[in-house]
């Protein structure tokens, strides 16, 4: 990947993209600041910073930008880097319709978080997630979290419990023990109300004002920033015993699910399919639509994580789900695969059917698809095959629909 010339471009760039992908008016305009401008010397690597370093099928930073570009509530994902890696940069992260250019950063973490925001601006974000590169475990399910705090609040920090008994210590001698009760430890993504945390920003470079963390300065200014919860794994890679770690875990968590189910043709019924409506003579008799298609992904997915299938959830003896679209069910079990920490990566459909001819209708079965599950349409297969005149489809008495569901825990991908 080419890096452009200056934050003056990149912002450019950066207004381009939000007007030609029209953002969707009824979800806020949410962009993700990845900082990867630190040089991790603690980690004691020597082919170059921690970011950058191999791990699991990809570089570090590579799984921590993944789960953002993945999230559909996520409108654009910007990286902030040391002017000196633009090289490294290219070679470890793939393009990607929601990854903006990467811009520039400072000498200290804060400052490249300053620079990050500065860049946002013609982006007229309404939330902004600031997460540490070094954090290659963050999962859908944090993110979840944190925006979900963000409708109601102008910050939100996830956080983990203290396992361990903490002790004050000076100069090696153990003074007390505190009470844990109330304290977690601070994780990323942390996320902001954009305009508020910018100025925060701006105060305290103007004042010579140092913290740790973006919470810090929302906590110095009075504002309220509420705590979701974080995750165990989520952890930030620092010393070189936690790359060594990383390095150690080279086969991902990844989840293949199989879904099957048949529905009865009968004339004069609508014939839904992938979520779309098409025109023939029968339909598919069910007690919902009978979207074979979409209660057969909805078993798979379900299936990567053990959470039962379809009739488990949305059983066809309630009256509740007579007539009903199936396109509630599919997004439940996306939603439920995300809560689990899960990525899905990829989704395939297999029509067994005579007739309506699918191919004319596959761009448009996909696209739907795509919409439902906040999946990229280039993740999303759907094709079909005649069962040569043979059996109850052959006689055009069923359908029959086989899907199959991939999925990577955690949040690399």
């Amino acid at each position: 990947m080419q890096i452009g010339g200056g934050v003056q471009e990149d912002v450019a760039a950066t207004a381009l993209f939000c007007q030609s992908e029209k953002m969707d008016k009824t979800r806020p305009n949410t962009i993700a600041l990845i900082v990867a401008a630190g040089r991790g010397e603690r980690a004691g690597v020597e082919n170059g910073p921690k970011q950058y370093q191999a791990m699991a099928g990809g570089s570090v930073l590579a799984h921590a930008v993944t789960p953002f570009l993945n999230h559909p509530d996520i409108s654009a994902v910007r990286v902030v880097i040391h002017a000196d890696d633009g090289d490294l940069y290219g070679a470890s992260i793939e393009e990607h319709e929601k990854l903006l250019a990467p811009v520039f950063g400072g000498a200290t973490r804060q400052a490249s978080v300053h620079a990050g925001l500065e860049s946002l601006l013609d982006t007229k974000p309404d939330h902004v997630l600031v997460h540490d590169a070094a954090r290659p475990y963050v999962n859908a399910q944090t993110i979840s979290h944190v925006l979900g705090a963000l409708e109601d609040h102008q910050a939100a920090l996830p956080c983990v419990a203290l396992v361990d008994t903490i002790k004050r210590v000076e100069q090696d001698v153990v003074l007390e023990t505190l009470n844990r009760e109330s304290l977690f430890a601070a994780q990323t993504p942390q996320g902001f109300d954009f305009d508020i945390l910018l100025k925060l920003h701006r105060d305290a470079a103007s004042k010579g004002i140092a913290v740790t963390d973006d919470v810090a300065l929302a906590e110095a200014a009075g504002i309220t920033v509420v705590k979701v919860p974080g995750s165990a794994r989520n952890k930030k890679l620092t010393t070189r015993e936690d790359m060594m770690a990383a390095n150690a875990i080279s086969v991902p968590d990844v989840r293949v699910g199989h879904g099957y189910d048949t529905h009865q043709m009968v004339a004069g019924k609508e014939l839904w399919l992938c979520g779309i409506r098409l025109d023939h003579s029968h339909g598919l008799s069910g007690h919902s639509d009978a979207d074979v298609a979409l209660h057969a992904l909805t078993d798979a997915l379900l299936s990567t994580i053990a959470d039962g299938d379809i009739g488990s959830h949305f059983p066809p003896s309630d009256p509740k789900w007579k007539g009903a679209r199936s396109d509630q069910f599919l997004a439940h079990a996306v939603k439920r695969v995300q809560d689990e920490g899960g990525t899905i990566t990829h989704i395939d459909v297999t029509l067994l059917c005579e007739e309506p001819k699918i191919g004319p209708h596959r761009d448009a079965m996909r696209a739907q698809m795509a919409e439902i599950s906040g999946i990229e349409v280039g993740r999303i297969s759907v094709k079909a095959t005649t069962n040569e005149r043979i059996g109850f489809i052959g006689r055009q008495e069923g359908m029959v629909a086989l899907a199959t569901a991939t999925v990577v825990m955690g949040g690399a991908a």
